[in-house]
């Protein structure tokens, strides 16, 4: 994330008609009042536009392009929602969501891929490994159920280990499996709720909501590969609802992003910012000394 200071003009009642040996300023002060003149958002603006805590990154990288954090928030809402109702099996909806495969991929995967690369070309550690995970997650479910792929109909009733999606291919076997890559998932998930406490309230409620599905999700698989079809479908729908609640919030905070940055004259949707509220350890261990 980029830092407030990085962006705030200077306070010390210079004029900007000085010149740069007038004002006794280094390369870095320069950069900062050359950027003060062009940016007129507010510290607490910034605070919305990025999902990392502040980090002092050095280059010029944040001026030359644009935030990729919009991207990625977008990419992961728009290809949740669909694959929620059709786990929840809104207006007849269902098949674990392979009918918005193509969504999958190119909003869930590529978007946030591009949005992971974008973090880590400007600096922003945390959320270029969550858009970079959940990029290659929506990219696995969506792959696992294309044919050519043929990690379903590997598991074939007759053994051919050919075969297209479909509930008779669905094995106890491939259901068993499957449940714990959504074990994994739930475990970084939760890492992430971990880090989301430096962030804002809007991601913990997210990563939050994303962990408990993935767990959801896993004991679906399991009791569907059972035969405790009644259950594994109330574990199923379980999970539509916390992807689905992930997907709004996701939804909220790119409005507030797009408010942001549009400096659009509405209020400000409030995302809790967290970044103050929950020291650094650096900062931490400096205050007991």
């Amino acid at each position: 994330m980029a830092s407030r200071d990085h962006y705030e003009p200077r306070r010390n009642g210079t004029s900007p008609t000085q010149t740069a040996s007038d004002m006794h300023i280094d390369n870095e002060e320069k950069l900062r009042y050359e950027l003060a003149k062009t940016v007129t958002l507010t510290p607490e603006l910034y605070e919305k536009l990025f999902i990392s805590p502040k980090t002092q990154v050095a280059g010029s990288l944040r001026t030359t392009f644009g935030n990729p954090t919009p991207v990625g928030v977008l990419g992961f809402s728009v290809s949740v929602l669909p694959l929620a109702c059709a786990f929840m099996g809104w207006r007849g909806s269902g098949g674990l969501a392979v009918a918005t495969t193509g969504a999958t991929i190119w909003f869930g995967g590529i978007l946030l891929f591009l949005a992971g690369i974008g973090e880590f070309l400007l600096g922003n550690n945390f959320p270029m490994i969550v858009f970079l995970a959940y990029g290659a997650h929506l990219m696995t479910f969506a792959t696992t159920f294309i044919p050519w792929f043929n990690a379903i109909g590997f598991f074939n009733p007759n053994g051919s280990g050919i075969g297209s999606p479909g509930t008779a291919n669905q094995t106890s076997v491939f259901l068993s499996s499957f449940a714990f890559y959504l074990i994994a998932m739930g475990i970084l998930s939760f890492l992430f709720l971990l880090g989301s406490l430096r962030v804002n309230g809007v991601f913990v409620l997210i990563f939050l909501v994303v962990t408990i599905g993935f767990g959801l999700g896993a004991g679906a698989f399991f009791h569907l590969g059972k035969g405790n079809v009644a259950l594994g479908n109330k574990l199923a729908t379980g999970t539509g609802a916390c992807f689905f609640a992930a997907s709004v919030l996701g939804f909220y905070f790119l409005l507030a992003l797009i408010i942001a940055i549009m400096e659009l004259p509405i209020p400000d949707p409030p995302v809790f910012d967290l970044s103050t509220v929950i020291k650094p350890k650096s900062r931490a261990i400096l205050k007991e000394e």
